[in-house]
């Protein structure tokens, strides 16, 4: 007769299995509202009560302020609070306001540096009245990650690390496994053109780089409106998106 596990080997093997058979589990998502997207993700959606990654698609600013837009309007469609961990104070709260993400929504929390801010992504994630917690992190190991996906599973919530790096040979950790059910890069495009002079709503292209149990796009879009909702571009509303972004990356 076989000896029982010790207590913390069963609990390694239970978290193993919670994970392994994710895909497998019925999650509740939230939809993009923009069917060329919502198609390509398992469900119809964004899982909810999972952890996703995004990050700028260049290392520059631009880029990196499209990144947290982004995951702005994404939490901006969950209900409840939303709580935003960061280490540096730049975020630009009116910016994020007209992603859909008004004050009387957001938590920041300042982690004085990422062992910290790890810390509070985690508990924000397990505490079960929170709609999305969001924490802009530089390195995300799979340990790291793994605690971050149970932590998700177990409220509901819906978790969003927006990636950011203080050095440039931080990026690469980027590219490293992890246990996000979905990955994205976002890159700011020249905005949509208006018939008279002035400046059109923003243009992202969004590229959907890892999705568990689907497969990779990219997307050109327009930026989040006021209630943190994407748009296909009308003049690229037959789907001809993704074949000029393939276009316009093979003669770069």
């Amino acid at each position: 007769m076989n000896a029982p596990a010790h207590p913390v080997v069963a609990e390694l093997r239970e978290r193993i299995q919670r994970l392994e058979s994710g895909p497998a589990r019925r999650r509740t998502t939230l939809p993009f509202g923009v069917k060329e997207i919502d198609r390509r993700l398992p469900g119809g959606g964004l899982a909810l009560g999972a952890l996703h990654e995004v990050a700028g698609g260049g290392d520059g600013v631009i880029d990196g302020a499209a990144a947290a837009l982004f995951a702005a309007g994404i939490a901006a469609r969950t209900r409840g609070k939303v709580l935003w961990c960061v280490t540096r104070q730049d975020l630009f709260a009116p910016a994020i306001a007209q992603a859909g993400l008004g004050p009387d929504r957001v938590i920041y929390v300042e982690a004085g540096d990422e062992k910290s801010l790890l810390a509070c992504f985690e508990e924000g994630l397990r505490h079960g009245g929170l709609g999305a917690v969001v924490a802009e992190v530089a390195r995300l190991s799979m340990m790291a990650s793994r605690r971050l996906q149970l932590a998700a599973e177990s409220s509901g919530a819906i978790g969003i690390a927006v990636r950011r790096w203080r050095r440039q040979t931080e990026a690469a950790d980027f590219g490293q496994p992890t246990a996000s059910v979905t990955r994205w890069r976002v890159t700011a495009l020249p905005s949509t053109p208006l018939p008279v002079p002035g400046v059109g709503r923003a243009r992202w292209q969004v590229e959907l780089i890892r999705c568990r149990a689907g497969e990779s796009a990219d997307f050109e879009v327009e930026a989040c409106d006021a209630k943190g909702r994407l748009a296909i571009p009308s003049d690229l509303a037959d789907g001809s998106g993704e074949k000029e972004f393939r276009r316009r990356r093979a003669a770069g």
